[in-house]
């Protein structure tokens, strides 16, 4: 039964789940205290009800922060701390950043110099797409709106302008080693950056919560050589496993000068876009000796944007995007800090320590990671992956002798590569399987060997990397 979007069935399993949990009060550890469990049980269900969205995410955590309040769990003060997180504005901020990007053409303008400059050879073309995402993601967390907001439309507009369309059955022309190769290529880009996408912060904030300090700049260091191998493999690997018919592409260079033509000169507004883009990389790079926050730095480049008439604040405020991510980020981010606080992951961390005692730490952590990457089949959203299993996650490995800083970033890495397993599970992945160009037969087969390759590159080259640089 349906009413007004409500999928009235959907609310079944997470009110139960979340009834069963709570009326298991009395059967709770004794470590765990009655209000942690009961914001054990609203969370389960929250989560819960964000895989199976009876209502929009942003509806099912309005409802969750409703009954935490309204059942006195936690009182309205606590319960609000969350929209007070500086993590969080700094990706309310970032989404205003890149729809600069979309909006002055900016965006579009580097994606057409890359394809004239690169795209003489399919693959080469690929490669060039997947750098505009990696040019963009430092200052754009909604992966999403990279992918498909900026790289999408040219990848359509080319393997269309070359006869390759879902429509006439011509998809595998090009389009779909394309549209298959920038998926993987904005996984890879997400996991390089912690401002390319919105669950990396979330995951700084709760390696936070355990002592450990994660920075913009050490987030890069522990993930460029990965990062790096990623984005020069996997391309070459799909190249091989799902090649195009269509190897050369003499032609591509006329047709983005074309495209170029008709957009005209560069515009002061789009030179004004750059400018702010670049300011900002170059505070948040420097902001250990600046002391000028990662957040503030947001707050910066925003306030620029607005002054130069980039963006209007009509503009801001109808950036959906951003408010709503903002709502259930809050919610997610409070209902997990609670968690932590009353005493539920403390629990856990030591029960599951406890049975993986005796084992050794690195057998620990591969566990662990694997675990995290498989179990994303389960999640349709990586943010809700993360606010469910990584504090749980990071603790288990603390406990059992893991270096804090390397379990954090492991985490934090496998938070955004786990979104290579289904073509529900992370941002891009609707709008890119959306497009046709991909069956669900090919995406789940690919992805699987993939995932493979990830984890090999991830967690035995990273780590190994993270010893040379002193993380552990």
């Amino acid at each position: 039964m349906k009413n007004g979007g409500v999928k009235y069935r959907q609310f079944v399993l997470p009110l139960l789940l979340g009834v069963i949990i709570w009326l298991a009060t009395p059967l709770r550890p004794t470590s765990v205290s009655e209000a942690g469990w009961h914001i054990l049980a609203i969370f389960v269900a929250t989560i819960v009800g964000c895989i199976t969205r009876p209502v929009p995410i942003g509806a099912v955590a309005v409802i969750g922060f409703t009954v935490t309040v309204l059942t006195k769990t936690v009182s309205m003060e606590t319960a609000l701390t969350g929209f007070s997180n500086a993590s969080i504005w700094l990706i309310v901020m970032a989404f205003f950043i890149s729809r600069g990007f979309i909006k002055t053409g900016l965006g579009r303008r580097i994606a057409l110099n890359f394809a004239k400059l690169f795209g003489k050879r399919t693959l080469g073309l690929a490669y060039s797409l997947i750098a505009v995402d990696l040019v963009l993601s430092p200052a754009m967390p909604s992966s999403t709106a990279r992918a498909g907001g900026v790289v999408y439309p040219i990848i359509d507009a080319l393997a269309n302008a070359f006869g390759s369309s879902p429509k006439k059955h011509t998809e595998r022309k090009m389009g779909s080693f394309l549209i298959f190769s920038e998926f993987h290529g904005n996984i890879v880009t997400s996991a390089m950056f912690l401002t390319s996408m919105a669950g990396n912060p979330l995951a700084q904030l709760l390696a936070k919560s355990q002592g450990i300090h994660i920075t913009w700049l050490g987030w890069l260091f522990a993930s460029i050589v990965s990062g790096i191998l990623s984005l020069i493999l996997i391309p070459l690997i799909i190249y091989k496993i799902y090649p195009p018919e269509i190897k050369t592409m003499p032609e591509v260079k006329p047709w983005a000068q074309q495209q170029l033509a008709e957009m005209g000169a560069i515009t002061m507004k789009e030179k004004l876009m750059m400018g702010i883009f670049l300011l900002a990389l170059v505070l948040w790079t420097t902001g250990s000796v600046t002391a000028i926050d990662a957040t503030l730095t947001a707050f910066i480049a925003l306030s620029l944007i607005l002054m130069t008439g980039i963006l209007s604040w009509d503009d801001v405020l109808h950036e959906t995007g951003a408010w709503n991510t903002f709502t259930w980020f809050s919610v997610l981010v409070m209902l997990a800090d609670q968690l932590n606080k009353l005493g539920f992951i403390p629990w856990l961390s030591h029960t599951i320590a406890t049975a993986l005692n005796g084992l050794n730490w690195i057998v620990v952590l591969v566990v662990l990671c694997l675990a995290y990457f498989y179990s994303h089949y389960l999640f349709a959203s990586a943010t809700a992956h993360i606010s469910a299993m990584y504090l749980a996650f990071l603790g288990i490995a603390i406990s059992s002798g893991v270096p804090g800083m390397l379990a954090a970033m492991m985490l934090g890495f496998f938070s955004n590569i786990f979104g290579s397993t289904t073509h529900y599970g992370y941002g891009p992945a609707p709008v890119l399987f959306g497009s046709g160009y991909v069956t669900q037969k090919e995406w789940w087969n690919l992805n699987a060997i993939l995932g493979v390759v990830y984890i090999v590159i991830w967690l035995g080259i990273g780590t190994l990397w993270l010893k040379v640089i002193g993380y552990w």
